[in-house]
């Protein structure tokens, strides 16, 4: 026989409801973005709302639920996303895409590619630029070009000592100080290695700094954004 839920039982029910109620209502309000932030909104994106990148997963919320613990049941091959879908390059792109792009993403999902997207994830936008880091670029290491360009030589080459030479001396750090990686930055190339950016001036601007390259772009951001690398 069950026992009768007692008035204080009830109160305690009463209040964990609530307590539940409140918190699911924190997801759905109109003003949540405050309470989801994960970190400071990286250089050029402080004016952005969640739902920019943010985009509704698939369903309603019942229907993500059910499908996840079909799931855990292993009656479903692959669990959903729930409330919110991953942040993918097409996110990205619906404000930075560019059609002069020296390295677009779609590029290193060619099979050479491989070792480069093993060890870097170039074909990610998010490899280079996680969001919530109140940063430019999160990507610590400046020389990562070497995992593309180990074999670069010029007939002609522009630059007083020659990149093959830079190259064997391993001077990965200095490639930035002429090329803008996305080519997005309308500058002239210094012609000699005393002239190129220094590295901790590239370092500073991946945290948020000033452009060592200047102002002027080729394509500015689609929405009102200083993040054009």
């Amino acid at each position: 026989m069950n026992k009768p839920i007692t008035p204080r039982k009830r109160q305690h029910l009463a209040f964990i409801l609530g307590i539940g109620l409140g918190l699911a209502g924190l997801l759905f309000l109109s003003q949540r973005d405050r309470f989801h932030v994960h970190g400071p909104m990286n250089t050029g994106h402080e004016d952005l709302k969640c739902s920019t990148c943010h985009k509704d997963a698939p369903g309603t919320a019942r229907q993500q639920i059910q499908a996840n613990l079909q799931f855990v049941l292993g009656k479903r091959q692959n669990s959903a996303d729930f409330i919110h879908a991953p942040v993918s390059n097409k996110e990205c792109l619906e404000c930075h895409e560019r059609p002069n792009d020296n390295h677009p993403v779609y590029r290193f999902l060619e099979p050479r590619f491989l070792k480069a997207r093993q060890a870097l994830g170039p074909d990610r936008c998010l490899s280079c630029h996680a969001e919530h880091n109140g940063r430019r670029v999160t990507l610590t290491d400046t020389g990562y070009c070497r995992n593309c360009h180990k074999n670069t030589q010029l007939r002609k080459d522009p630059v007083d000592v020659p990149h093959d030479r830079l190259i064997a001396l391993k001077l990965w750090d200095s490639c930035l100080g002429c090329h803008d990686f996305h080519g997005n930055h309308i500058r002239q190339p210094a012609k000699t290695v005393d002239k190129i950016i220094p590295p901790e001036k590239i370092t500073a601007y991946f945290n948020g700094g000033l452009s060592p390259y200047g102002e002027q772009r080729h394509h500015p951001a689609k929405k009102e954004t200083d993040d054009d690398n």
